[in-house]
């Protein structure tokens, strides 16, 4: 009883955090806050549901194999965010209009 209502609520909320990505998208000014939205949200939301399915099914075969795409989420979701960001920002496209800080210009600067 306790696991079947952990298991619902932990599906409603990933999958809440996965539909704010997806509006952040949507509603965010540049890429970059787009690229930044998209792999925190919907990696913390993807988390949950993972956790909610390992719960549901707590057997070894599966506790395993979600554990595997739990690593593998963890580690290529924020680098390739980056990746994006990165590309976005060295295309000249990243910049919107309320952007006023740009850590990286001022570094290049300081450094010429």
């Amino acid at each position: 009883m306790i696991a079947t209502v952990a298991v619902g609520i932990l599906i409603i909320v990933g999958a809440g955090l996965i539909t704010l990505a997806g509006l952040g998208i949507l509603r965010l000014p540049d890429p970059l806050t787009r690229a930044s939205a998209v792999s925190k949200a919907a990696a913390l939301g993807l988390l949950l549901i993972i956790f909610a399915a390992m719960i549901a099914d707590w057997s070894v075969r599966s506790v395993v194999v979600l554990t595997l795409v739990l690593i593998a989420h963890l580690v290529t979701v924020p680098l390739s965010g980056l990746a994006l960001a990165r590309a976005a920002y060295r295309s000249g496209t990243a910049k919107a209009p309320v952007t006023v800080i740009d850590e990286p210009a001022d570094r290049d600067t300081r450094e010429s």
